[in-house]
C-alpha cells in the first residue's frame, strides 16, 4: 500500500526514543521529512543521525515551554518548506495512586501531560491545512484506569477529550486529529514501571498473560499504527480512540 507519505513534514514531541521514535522512523522509512524534539540534545542529536540527516532535524526543546510548539512549526517549514502533521508524545508521569500523590505532583503533571500536550495539539492545528493530521500519544488508561499510575488515570481521559473536540472543531477544514493508546509495549517506560513493582520478571509475566496475543508489543509495531493514521491513506480517520494493545482492553 502507498500510505502518500512521500516528502511530507511532520513534527513529532517527545521523539527522540520510544514510541515517537518508532514512529519517526515509519515516517521516514517511507519517505517522509520529520523534526524531532525532546528535552535531551544529545538525545535529538543521536536520533537525527540514526535517521539521517536529509530526512530529519531536531530540536531540543520541553512542551511545557509555551514557545516549543511554534519553534517546531518554524523548524519544519524553514528545513522542508512545508508542514503535514504531527505526532504529540510526552513521558509517562510518575507511578503511584492517586490519593498517595501530593498536589505538587499533580500540578507537575498538569503543566507537562496535559497542558504541555494541549498547547502542542491547538498550535499545530491551527497551523495545519487540508490533509493535515494530529496524533496524540496517550495510553490504554484513556479507557481502564491501570493500578498504581493515578496521574494517567486522571489526565490521559481528560486529553483524549480535547483530542475529540479539536476533531470537531477543525474536522471542516480537513485536519484530522487522532488519540492512539499504547498498551503493553516494551520501552523504557514499561521496563521503569515493571522494575518498580520490585520483581521486574514476574511484573513482565503477568503483563505478557493479561494480552490475549500472548506478548508484549514492540515499539515498532506501535510506529507503523501511528505512521499509518498520520498518512493520507487514513484520510476518513478521526476523532477516534485507537487502542495498540494486543487486544488487552477489555472495553469494545
Amino acid at each position: 500500500m502507498d500510505l502518500g507519505l512521500t516528502d511530507r513534514v511532520y513534527v513529532l514531541t517527545g521523539a527522540s526514543k520510544g514510541l515517537g521514535f518508532a514512529t519517526a522512523q515509519s515516517l521516514v522509512a517511507d519517505g517522509a521529512k520529520v523534526v524531532i524534539s525532546s528535552r535531551s540534545q544529545q538525545g535529538v542529536e543521536a536520533a537525527v543521525a540514526e535517521l539521517g540527516d536529509g530526512s530529519a532535524a531536531g530540536v531540543a526543546a520541553d512542551l511545557t515551554d509555551p514557545a516549543t510548539p511554534g519553534l517546531l512549526v518554524r523548524t519544519a517549514r524553514e528545513r522542508f518548506g512545508r508542514l503535514d502533521g504531527a505526532l504529540v508524545s510526552v513521558g509517562g508521569p510518575s507511578p503511584g495512586t492517586a490519593a498517595q500523590l501530593t498536589d505538587d505532583q499533580w500540578r507537575g503533571a498538569f503543566e507537562t501531560v496535559f497542558l504541555g500536550s494541549v498547547r502542542a495539539m491547538r498550535t499545530f492545528a491551527h497551523e495545519l491545512t487540508e490533509g493535515g493530521a494530529i496524533g496524540v500519544v496517550l495510553s490504554t488508561s484513556t479507557r481502564t484506569p491501570i493500578s498504581g499510575l493515578g496521574l494517567s488515570n486522571g489526565l490521559r481521559p481528560g486529553l483524549a477529550g480535547v483530542a475529540k473536540d479539536l476533531a470537531d472543531e477543525f474536522g471542516p477544514r480537513g485536519v484530522r486529529v487522532i488519540s492512539l493508546l499504547p498498551g503493553r509495549v516494551m520501552t523504557d517506560r514499561n521496563r521503569e514501571l515493571f522494575a518498580a513493582t520490585g520483581d521486574a520478571k514476574a511484573a513482565e509475566s503477568a503483563a505478557t498473560a493479561s494480552i490475549p496475543l500472548g506478548r508484549l508489543g514492540g515499539p515498532e509495531e506501535f510506529g507503523r499504527v501511528a505512521a499509518f493514521v498520520l498518512s493520507p491513506a487514513a484520510g476518513y480517520l478521526t476523532g477516534l480512540t485507537l487502542p495498540v494493545d494486543g487486544g488487552a482492553l477489555r472495553t469494545l
